[in-house]
């Protein structure tokens, strides 16, 4: 990793109510944010914002959204008052180099996000801009597109992707220690595995990994940020696993960084 370029990070996010219950992964989150450069700003890509093309935040204040329900009073009321950079939207338009809709009055931060930049930067004082995900995107196509943000890193900006490598809501267990579906770590590991080895093309067409896959990945949202940190991968780069887990025994916490 050069001196001045940043790391690109992904984030398992994981339960909102991380964000007022902390526990060993937001502990590592918010260690990441003591060890890191001071970014200029932060580009998120979040699981929680699926557009129909390429959307980005462009308003200088992005508010707070509280993208969930059926949660305690005390989730919503976080606030997470970080200004936006409308100069860095521009950028990140440019650098796409294809139609980008420029977002300024109805998206903003989502929990996606401030969950884990509450605990990474917690003065919420550097500049956000999230980027969406195409949802007519196929997997390859989000990785190609992720490619093209690669000179970000070299400009000071951090590039987090927030999402779940594993996320299957409809097995989820809500008590606390839930064992992990044999499936769940199955497929958790074999990410790692292959993410270590740089084989990025088995992990961008994730379906040949057969019933284990299709169980941890029943829709594509949570898991498409995961392709855009293995994106802006440079040679010479290797990943490094920050944290790792399962949860409710269909939620993996993998954190990793590229650098």
């Amino acid at each position: 990793m050069t001196s001045h370029r940043q790391p690109a990070v992904f984030a398992g996010h994981g339960s909102p109510m991380y964000a007022i219950e902390p526990n060993r992964y937001t502990a590592a989150w918010a260690s990441l944010g003591k060890t890191l450069k001071r970014p200029d700003a932060i580009l998120v890509i979040s699981a929680h914002w699926v557009t129909r093309g390429v959307w980005i935040t462009a308003m200088p204040k992005p508010k707070t959204i509280h993208d969930f329900g059926g949660f305690p009073q005390a989730l919503f009321d976080i606030q997470y008052p970080a200004p936006g950079s409308p100069a860095l939207a521009d950028r990140v338009k440019e650098l796409l180099d294809i139609p980008v809709v420029l977002e300024e009055n109805e998206w903003g931060i989502d929990h996606g996000a401030w969950s884990v930049l509450r605990y990474l930067y917690p003065a919420a004082d550097v500049p956000i801009v999230q980027l969406s995900l195409d949802g007519s995107l196929s997997a390859s196509e989000h990785y190609e597109l992720a490619k093209k943000l690669r000179p970000l890193r070299d400009e000071n900006i951090l590039i987090l992707a927030s999402g779940n490598v594993v996320h299957n809501l409809r097995t989820i267990h809500w008590e606390e220690g839930a064992t992990p579906y044999p499936w769940a770590k199955e497929f958790n590991d074999f990410f790692v595995s292959e993410m270590s080895a740089n084989h990025h093309e088995t992990l961008i067409h994730w379906e040949r990994f057969g019933d284990a896959a299709h169980l941890s990945i029943p829709t594509s949202e949570h898991y498409w940020p995961a392709l855009y940190t293995l994106a802006l991968q440079e040679q010479g780069e290797e990943s490094k696993v920050l944290v790792n887990g399962l949860e409710m025994g269909s939620i993996s916490m993998l954190t990793f960084s590229i650098q």
